[in-house]
């Protein structure tokens, strides 16, 4: 078997590597932007490699790779599924695995406690590849952190060159991270850009999409041809700001990244149908009964008559995005809005309804990709490819 380094040029949507002492961590925001927060909800979310993967041609019909994740578990809940790794072979989905051993953080709830227990790391083997030349990916886990060790082969292994795909920068919560989608490739970012055949770049931070200055300029720097932002879910339920904060700092988010990018398609997403925060503001809480019967759910703990005073639900902040993109566009031709409803809405609730209150499941990851590469990525639509090369 040949080991091939591992180095930023065998990856594609990690934005800087880390060296640890047990191997190199994918990092979603550079170091410097990570140092301006000390919230370990991001340090969590954004160390995530969602939509990150390796990507290299080799005619290998053997691959290995030394890997070592941290998941989190909730005391007293059973724990989640081991995250998934998907392998594509010219991009069709061919295996499917998952690691063991590795590091878990359990946290308590009730008492707020933080514990770690330390585990080895695991080898991922992928046999029986076609013995031709071909574009491998390994898809890394969407929800747990992954450091990788060491990668080996029974052939050579060369970084793909640039295969002049459309890049699409997109920023979101927790559902654009994937939370509750079943691998990394069925979240709905990541299938709407195979559906649209764009090459992603995800920035969706678990509970983290909350208009961070540091987030617009890691974008603003970050290349791009067409960008995405959905905006909403997190400040509503982190109830972090009210709507005469909330204005200004969406303007402020959008002219940082019309510094680095002043003629891109640029997308604004308002929040998808989420009932428990529709009127009522945050913010959101876990369910204690929920999880005091082994299952997470969410609610809201606001007060719909605080939407007076400013506070913030998904209907004020879905009214305001559209304002906002009204009044810039006259000066800013590129930039689009997009109802969230339009991706998921009350019928889709009625369909497919958010089994924690909170975040779609697979089956509706798969419909909200495929309506907004249809509606985004689609011909005429405001990311599409004739559109970024004109």
């Amino acid at each position: 078997m040949i080991t091939t380094r591992i180095s930023q040029a065998l990856l594609r949507g990690a934005l800087e590597l880390e060296q640890t002492e047990r191997g190199l961590m994918p990092h979603r925001l550079p170091a410097w932007a990570r140092a301006q927060c000390t919230d370990p909800q991001l340090a969590m979310a954004e160390s995530q490699p969602s939509g990150v993967r390796l990507a290299f041609r080799t005619p290998a019909t053997d691959i290995e790779i030394d890997v070592l994740p941290t998941r989190y578990a909730y005391a007293g809940v059973p724990p989640r599924p081991a995250g998934v790794y998907d392998l594509l072979v010219d991009g069709r989905l061919v295996h499917q695995s998952s690691a063991t051993g590795g590091d878990t953080v359990t946290i308590d709830m009730a008492t707020g406690t933080v514990s770690k227990q330390s585990g080895p790391l695991d080898t991922l083997r992928f046999s029986g590849l076609p013995s031709h030349d071909k574009k491998v990916e390994l898809w890394l886990p969407h929800n747990e952190i992954t450091e990788l060790v060491a990668l080996r082969s029974n052939a050579h292994v060369e970084p793909v060159v640039d295969e002049g795909r459309t890049v699409w920068l997109h920023h979101g919560s927790s559902i654009s991270h994937g939370s509750n989608a079943q691998s990394p490739t069925s979240i709905w970012p990541a299938l709407a850009a195979s559906l649209g055949d764009v090459e992603l770049v995800n920035l969706g931070f678990g509970g983290s999409a909350l208009l961070d200055p540091f987030t617009a300029r890691t974008m603003r720097d970050t290349p791009a041809d067409v960008i995405s932002l959905k905006i909403g879910i997190n400040l509503v339920n982190a109830d972090l700001m009210r709507l005469r904060a909330f204005t200004p700092a969406v303007h402020g988010f959008l002219d940082t990244i019309r510094e680095g990018h002043p003629d891109a398609p640029l997308l604004i997403v308002s929040p998808l149908y989420c009932p428990i925060h529709e009127d009522t503001p945050g913010p959101g809480a876990f369910d204690m009964n929920a999880l005091a019967a082994g299952k997470v759910s969410f609610r809201a703990t606001g007060d719909p008559a605080d939407r007076k005073a400013g506070k913030l639900t998904l209907t004020v902040i879905r009214d305001e995005l559209r304002r906002i993109v009204q009044q810039r566009v006259a000066n800013d031709p590129h930039l689009h809005y997009l109802d969230g409803l339009e991706l998921y809405g009350q019928q889709d609730f009625a369909d497919l309804p958010l089994p924690d209150q909170l975040h779609p499941d697979g089956p509706a990851h798969r419909r909200i990709g495929e309506r907004f590469a249809r509606l985004a990525f689609g011909d005429g639509g405001p990311l599409s490819t004739e559109r970024s090369t004109r």
